[in-house]
This record gives C-alpha cells, sequence and structure tokens, in this order.
C-alpha cells in the first residue's frame, strides 16, 4: 500500500454542525457511559469520522484473523516455557502466577477478547501491538461510530465488540447468572467500560456486579463474592484490571486463581500475560508456533541492549507493560536530555524495555489539518467483532489521542 491507495484505504469525513455533535456527546454521557468525552477544555472526541474502504477492512479482517490464530498459539506454547519468562519481561510476581503445577491448570477462558492496533504506512498497515489483556474502547467504537454513521451518513459501523464479548460470555454462564465485573478503583477511564459493559450483560438477562479482586474468594477453584453489597456464587469474571497491576496487589489468594487453579471462567483470564507483554517479538523464533503473519506486519524488534544506534533516534521505546502508550518514547518528540536519560533507563532495565524500529504512518487530511490514524481491530473467539479509532496530530497515538468513530464505505 503506497501513499497514494493509502489516502483510498483510509480517509476523514466532514466535520459535524457544533450544535449536532454536542448533542450526540451529551447522548453518549447519558446513555452510554461516555463519561470523559471533554476533559478540561480538551474534547475528546473528534467531530468527523474515519472510513475505510470495503478492500481496506477485508484485509484489516483478514489480518486480524490470522493475528489471533498465532497470538493463541503462541500464548499455549509460553504456558510450558518457563525458560521463556524472563525475556518476555514478566515481573517476578507474573512469573509465578503463570507458572504451571501439577495440580493448578490454567483458569479456563470465559471468552477472549483482543485488539490489534494497525497503522497505515507507505510499505501497507504496520501493528503496533496486540493489547491482549485488557483492551478499551467500546462506547467510542460501537455506539459513538453508530451515532456518527446516522448523522453523517458516510458509512457504516464496523461492528459491535461490546455486544460481541458480552454475548460471549453469556452463552458461558446459565440464565440469570452473576458476572463480577473487575476494574481498578480510582480510574475513570475503567470505570465507564465496565459499567458499560455491565449494562450489556443485564440487557441479556444476566446480574452483573462491579467490584474489585479483594472481593473474590475462591473454594476448589469456585469463585465467590464476599463484601458489603453482594455475597454470592460466581458463575463469571470479566476481568478489566491490569495483570500487571493485579501482581502487585497482597491478597494472592483472591486474585491468583484468576491465573491458574480456577474453575469460575475469567476473561481475560492472566495467561494473556504472555502475549500482552511487547517483548513477545523477542521469543518469536524460539516458539514453535507459526509467526509468519506477526512477522509481515510487526516492525523489528529488539531488546534495548541489542538495537544498534538507539540513540540516534531510529527506534521506539516502549514498556514491556504498559497502558494507553504511557512512557512511549520517541527521539523527535523529546529533548535530547530526556531521549538520553530514558534510553539510559532502558538500558539499565532492558527486561522491562523493548525498542522497536520506527514506521512512519501516512498521515490523513482531516477538517483539523493533517492528523495520523490508529485503528485498533478487534478479534472476540476468534472472529472480528469491531474497530476503535484513535487520531493524534502526533504519529504517537498515546493517552493524548483523540478518539474517532471508524466507518465502512457504503
Amino acid at each position: 500500500m503506497n501513499t497514494e491507495s493509502a489516502r483510498h484505504a483510509i480517509r476523514c469525513g466532514d466535520r459535524l454542525d457544533n450544535r449536532v455533535f454536542q448533542d450526540l456527546a451529551r447522548t453518549l454521557a447519558l446513555d452510554h457511559h461516555k463519561w470523559d468525552a471533554q476533559v478540561g477544555d480538551v474534547a475528546a472526541l473528534a467531530p468527523f469520522p474515519v472510513v475505510l474502504s470495503k478492500v481496506a477492512w477485508r484485509e484489516l479482517q483478514l489480518t486480524a484473523r490470522a493475528l489471533a490464530q498465532e497470538t493463541m498459539a503462541i500464548e499455549t506454547e509460553l504456558q510450558d516455557r518457563p525458560d521463556l519468562f524472563a525475556r518476555i519481561g514478566l515481573s517476578a510476581n507474573l512469573a509465578q502466577a503463570l507458572r504451571s503445577e501439577p495440580d493448578a491448570a490454567p483458569t479456563p477462558a470465559a471468552a477472549r477478547i483482543m485488539r490489534f492496533d494497525f497503522h497505515p504506512t507507505a510499505e501497507g498497515w504496520r501493528v503496533s501491538e496486540v493489547n491482549s489483556d485488557v483492551c478499551g474502547g467500546f462506547t467510542e467504537s460501537s455506539c459513538f461510530s453508530k451515532l456518527m454513521a446516522d448523522a453523517t451518513g458516510a458509512g457504516v459501523v464496523c461492528g459491535d465488540a461490546a455486544a460481541a464479548w458480552t454475548d460471549a460470555i453469556a452463552s458461558a454462564v446459565p440464565p440469570q447468572g452473576l458476572v463480577v465485573l473487575l476494574s481498578a478503583p480510582g480510574w475513570v477511564e475503567d470505570a465507564q467500560v465496565v459499567a458499560h459493559l455491565a449494562s450489556r450483560l443485564r440487557a441479556k438477562g444476566l446480574t452483573a456486579q462491579l467490584a474489585s479482586p479483594h472481593h473474590l474468594r475462591w473454594t476448589h477453584g469456585v469463585a465467590r463474592i464476599e463484601s458489603e453489597f453482594r455475597t454470592a456464587r460466581v458463575d463469571a469474571v470479566l476481568r478489566f484490571y491490569q495483570v500487571e497491576w493485579i501482581a502487585d496487589l497482597p491478597c494472592r489468594s483472591a486474585w491468583m486463581p484468576l491465573f491458574r487453579g480456577g474453575v469460575t471462567p475469567v476473561s481475560n483470564p492472566g495467561c494473556v500475560a504472555f502475549t500482552e507483554s511487547k517483548r513477545l517479538p523477542l521469543v518469536g523464533s524460539e516458539v514453535d508456533a507459526s509467526t509468519a503473519t506477526w512477522r509481515a506486519v510487526l516492525p523489528e524488534a529488539r531488546d534495548p541492549r541489542e538495537a544498534r544506534g538507539l540513540l540516534g533516534g531510529d527506534w521506539v521505546l516502549k514498556p514491556a507493560f504498559g497502558n494507553t502508550g504511557d512512557h512511549v518514547a520517541v527521539r523527535d518528540h523529546l529533548s535530547k536530555a530526556a531521549w538520553i536519560g530514558r534510553v539510559l533507563t532502558a538500558l539499565a532495565e532492558p527486561r522491562r524495555w523493548v525498542a522497536q524500529r520506527r514506521f512512519h504512518s501516512t498521515p490523513l487530511e482531516s477538517p483539523r489539518g493533517p492528523i495520523h490514524a490508529c485503528i485498533g481491530v478487534y478479534v472476540v473467539d476468534g472472529r472480528v467483532a469491531g474497530a476503535y479509532g484513535r487520531v493524534s496530530s502526533s504519529p504517537v497515538i498515546d493517552y493524548a489521542a483523540v478518539d474517532v468513530a471508524v466507518l465502512v464505505e457504503s
């Protein structure tokens, strides 16, 4: 895909009238749990959509499906490869939680969801990472996109990942079963996600309860919730709490069965830590599972100690485990002193970082001027379920990026 074909594969639609867009944002907040559409004086939603061609969306679906198959196969193999745990960048707590034991098999999945982040470049689509642990964007990818499709007529939505995920969980529990949704307290970004997913589960006739890991009790692998607001047997756990955060919690007996030894199914189970690590590509040549699709779309990755010319800035430094682009470092976007400091940090603790060969995304013309786009494609139990868009004036898509509706041309 050269620059010209990239423009045909993805483009920006027209900007909505301000009043119409304000009404749309209000609907998202009141009806769909999108509470941070405005952060201070900064809008967190783009007033225009990005539109994929049918050919581009088909290509993204096929690639994401193949990547999901490879990711699951790699993950399964790594469960029996403790010799690779350190190279992947697992902390001591995570490694202990994931180490196989005869009397504690990996906890089963109620459903598996992951999201692959694609970027348009002159050489074709490039994938920066897979979010196989905790991937957000459900309200934005479904409800926001549907409202923008209706308001602009620029295209149709790519799917509804929240519906696909909650449908998969509902099929794994009995009618009117109890699903506990875990999230870290104090994070409004996470709270709005689990609130939205809980409303979807309740609409399917299930009981949904928001909680924290320390509310769980396990007997022979079966989970119960015990708290001042509910005491009951749990039929499934929806985990929206990052694995590296969970593994640092003191209530070990409450969270360990999320990784192994559990009978109550979890979505996603803690074994996703293997593929969530951004250092995963470093062991690609040491596993038997196929990595052909990953090698085709993922930029070269190196241990920081092995990245030649690291100080020169042809690499992006990423933490092995991170969220919303936190601590991702690119030479052009830091002062010289800050970049050198980040490089020295990575070299001092290399197994907590990875160096990824820098690629250059193709900017799109938008009502706000040139922007860079990231299209996250969801896969639920092997099936593509929707797309989540973010745009930024910077090539680095991080916490400051703006959510954008992703549509496919009619």
